[in-house]
């Protein structure tokens, strides 16, 4: 099955990398590209891309703004947004991965790197190196307009096992790994992941990871290993 792919950046040289690298792979296709965030949006809905490579500074409707209106909409819930960044922790990647992005990464990145990205948020998993995270998280948390209380109620209507497997996922760890850490078969973990999501509301596991650190399941300083 095709992946389809649509490419939001206001330079339209860099569009021109990104479409020449992904529809040199079998299984990845441009449908469409914007060089705005409401040119992005608007033809979301239109080509039903499966995945958006969104840059963060665009005209008329930035990234981030654009991530959110995407994310927001019911009827693009199987659509999965992959933000790139001249840094790989920028201080407004969170807003994004708050309201649904599926991860992030710098635009630095290797061509090999960037097509496996694709792959693996179009497949519903989250691209997030722990290590930036903790990083990011750690500056929104420092911010005074935050209020975790709202999270740590939610995550304690979770089971041990569920907020288990939480700090888990907030430590990168797959499916597989968690399986193994845990003594499951990977079925039984993925249950446990996709009975979190459902609890919290989470469109995907970047979202679980975000919820971890900011209810205080998971320290900044003390990440689970």
């Amino acid at each position: 099955m095709t992946i389809r792919v649509l490419l939001a950046d206001d330079q339209k040289l860099i569009r021109a990398g990104f479409r020449a690298l992904v529809d040199s792979a079998p299984d990845l296709s441009v449908v469409g590209e914007a060089a705005t965030g409401r040119e992005a949006v608007d033809l979301v809905r239109r080509s039903r891309a499966d995945v958006v490579l969104m840059d963060i500074r665009m005209p008329e409707l930035d990234g981030l703004a654009a991530t959110e209106e995407i994310t927001a909409d019911p009827e693009l819930a199987a659509v999965r947004v992959l933000i790139l960044t001249t840094f790989e922790v920028d201080e407004h990647v969170f807003r994004a991965l708050r309201a649904g992005a599926s991860g992030f990464l710098g635009k630095g990145v290797e061509p090999s790197e960037l097509l496996d990205a694709i792959r693996t948020v179009a497949a519903g998993d989250a691209l997030l190196s722990p290590r930036a995270t903790r990083g990011l998280i750690a500056r929104f948390l420092a911010q005074p307009d935050v209020d975790p209380q709202a999270d740590a109620r939610r995550v304690g209507a979770l089971t041990d096992r569920e907020r288990e497997v939480l700090a888990l996922v907030a430590a990168g760890l797959s499916n597989e790994q968690i399986a193994q850490r845990l003594v499951v078969s990977p079925m039984t973990a993925k249950t446990h992941v996709n009975r979190s999501m459902t609890k919290l509301g989470a469109r995907d596991r970047a979202q679980l990871v975000v919820i971890a650190y900011q209810s205080g399941l998971v320290r900044v300083a003390e990440p689970p290993r």
